[in-house]
């Protein structure tokens, strides 16, 4: 039985690493090929070894400009979302009222609904109001399908507060907006956070709402379908590393501070 356990504990360590490599493939792929100095118009075979991508990796104006279009609207939706994700979620973990479990049903709608359906529908509610397709549109939907995220995980960490907390500094005379700053938010901070930097990278990804509701601005995924037609540059391999390794230094930063309040 024992020599049964240990083997079943070896198979499941595999495949949890097997998992693993099979998720990062793609993203190892990708910055392999940053350095990839190709002949021709095409990045698909590895013909040599390179650092100049890396030099000239804002050659390209178009591609230039539709990461920083694409930074600038990720930014803003993740400071709105944020904001209203925030103060939706404190107050769906926080209060019970009318009309609360038909906003925790539309945020899960929201979080469940295919983005072909929510891309459409933004359309054409922006063509009924007259307003015309461009970066307004883009942060508008983008924020649309990521506050409910964030209001569900500051939900999750309200939901679980102690209250007394709030009844101390009641009764040592702080009003309710100072209780909320001074004692509340500071607690929830790291779930805000986390709700923020979703909604970041929800943003900074999309294709298919945006898609949608873009009009003639291109945003990074959108120049990227648009180019893969005569053939991807070097540089949106070295865009999308320095994108991802931009992401693992924010956790690992944020893993440690954790660790060291902790310790």
């Amino acid at each position: 039985m024992s020599a049964l356990r240990i083997n079943g504990a070896r198979v499941l360590h595999a495949y949890t690493w097997l998992l693993i490599a099979w998720l990062i493939l793609p993203i190892g792929v990708m910055i392999l090929f940053g350095f990839n100095d190709p002949s021709g118009r095409y990045n698909q075979t590895w013909q040599g070894f390179t650092l100049k991508w890396y030099r000239d990796v804002f050659a390209l104006d178009a591609l230039t400009d539709a990461l920083v279009v694409s930074l600038l609207i990720a930014v803003l939706t993740a400071l709105i979302a944020g904001a209203l994700g925030t103060g939706i979620g404190y107050a769906l973990g926080r209060f019970r009222f009318r009309g609360s479990g038909g906003l925790n049903l539309l945020m899960f709608a929201a979080i469940s609904s295919p983005e072909l359906v929510m891309g459409s529908s933004l359309l054409s509610m922006f063509v009924s109001v007259g307003i015309s397709p461009g970066v307004t549109t883009i942060t508008i939907a983008h924020v649309m399908f990521s506050v409910s995220f964030v209001a569900i995980v500051v939900r999750a960490r309200v939901m679980t507060l102690d209250r007394s907390l709030e009844e101390a500094a009641a009764d040592l005379g702080a009003s309710g907006w100072t209780t909320f700053w001074k004692v509340i938010f500071p607690i929830i901070l790291p779930a805000v956070m986390s709700g923020v930097m979703l909604a970041f990278a929800l943003s900074i990804d999309d294709f298919v709402i945006t898609n949608f509701t873009a009009g003639t601005t291109q945003t990074f995924p959108l120049w990227i379908w648009g180019a893969t037609r005569v053939g991807l540059p070097p540089q949106v391999n070295v865009m999308g590393t320095m994108i991802f390794a931009a992401g693992v230094l924010f956790a690992v930063i944020a893993n440690l501070r954790s660790r060291s309040k902790k310790g």
